[in-house]
């Protein structure tokens, strides 16, 4: 069983290799576990050393190598200077999920965290690239992922959201949404709260939001299969009232129906410290819930708590993973 967490740094010309460096910096005093950084070499001891992070960090060489923190960067070296967006660094970066995710497929990982891409710097480099889920999803041979969205208020109280549909502009969910992927992602929230060991796991489902007949034609029906499976599902709802029951703990997970109708009120509660979880996948995923943020990048202000939460959902699945492996 391994005890490395892979991470890949994401688009260097992003926030991506700060938040990276320092949530390792954050977690390495709290655990056991080693950390291959699979990115170019340079840009990330540069940035350790510009940050006074003070992380040891060493070529990887091997499982067994001594310290805990390694750095793997295939391909080429990426030029020192690069500009905001640079094609190089977006096709490089795709170059990190690709081996990270070969890794987990081996075993020779326990699970990979992902720090953030630009769609758009890797549509301009020529790749066709929908989002990193699709991306990882398509190296695993599934088409059954689903993304899970949870963070918590200052109050403790969680919203976790799984969304039917991802990656669409507005005017094509209807068109997009089947009622097989609202099964799914019922299927796939209750089996989320399973695996955060929740007492229970009461899913709410969000209705289409007036964009048509669906919660009659597809959200309805694909409810009601899934109570028949045994699962504990309410809806269509009105997504309006049916975040605050959840958040008040009435439900245990929600299902949007679209990217923006889960992602407002997740990112309302917790705007800094949300969670990107890929279930579905045959290893662990997990990704902070923001962007590149080319705003800010090189400054030294990002702030890590999403990639910090990232990490350690990823290291406690795999710490259950290693667990159930024991038994």
């Amino acid at each position: 069983m391994s005890n490395w967490i892979a991470i890949t740094i994401g688009d260097v010309t992003g926030i991506g290799p700060e938040v990276a460096l320092k949530a390792v910096a954050a977690e390495l005093p709290r655990g056991n576990w080693n950390y291959l950084l699979i990115g170019d070499a340079t840009h990330i001891n540069e940035l350790n050393s510009r940050m006074a992070l003070g992380l040891k960090l060493a070529p990887f060489e091997n499982y067994k190598q001594a310290g805990r923190i390694a750095i793997h960067s295939p391909g080429p070296a990426l030029p020192q200077r690069l500009g905001t967006g640079a094609t190089e660094a977006a096709g490089a970066a795709l170059d990190w999920l690709r081996d990270a995710a070969k890794r987990c497929l081996r075993g020779e990982v326990a699970a990979m965290v992902t720090a953030p891409v630009n769609k758009e710097s890797i549509l301009r480099s020529g790749q066709s690239f929908v989002g990193q889920t699709e991306f990882l999803s398509q190296i695993a041979g599934t088409n059954r992922t689903i993304m899970v969205l949870l963070g918590t208020n200052d109050r403790q109280r969680w919203l976790r959201v799984a969304l039917a549909t991802t990656h669409l502009p507005l005017r094509m969910v209807a068109e997009k949404l089947e009622r097989s992927k609202v099964e799914l992602a019922i299927e796939r929230a209750a089996e989320a709260c399973a695996l955060l060991r929740l007492p229970r796991a009461r899913v709410g489902v969000c209705e289409g939001g007036q964009l048509g007949n669906e919660e009659q034609t597809i959200i309805g029906p694909a409810v009601e299969a899934c109570r028949k499976k045994g699962l504990d599902v309410v809806g269509p709802l009105a997504a309006d009232t049916l975040f605050h029951y959840a958040l008040r703990g009435d439900y245990d997970a929600v299902v949007a129906m679209y990217h923006d109708q889960g992602l407002a009120p997740l990112k309302m509660i917790a705007f800094d410290s949300g969670v990107n979880w890929t279930l579905g996948l045959p290893f662990i995923r997990t990704s902070p819930d923001h962007g590149t943020a080319y705003d800010i990048a090189g400054k030294g202000m990002a702030n890590p708590s999403s990639m910090i939460a990232a990490l350690r959902l990823a290291q406690e699945l795999a710490q259950q993973n290693q667990a159930s492996a024991r038994v």
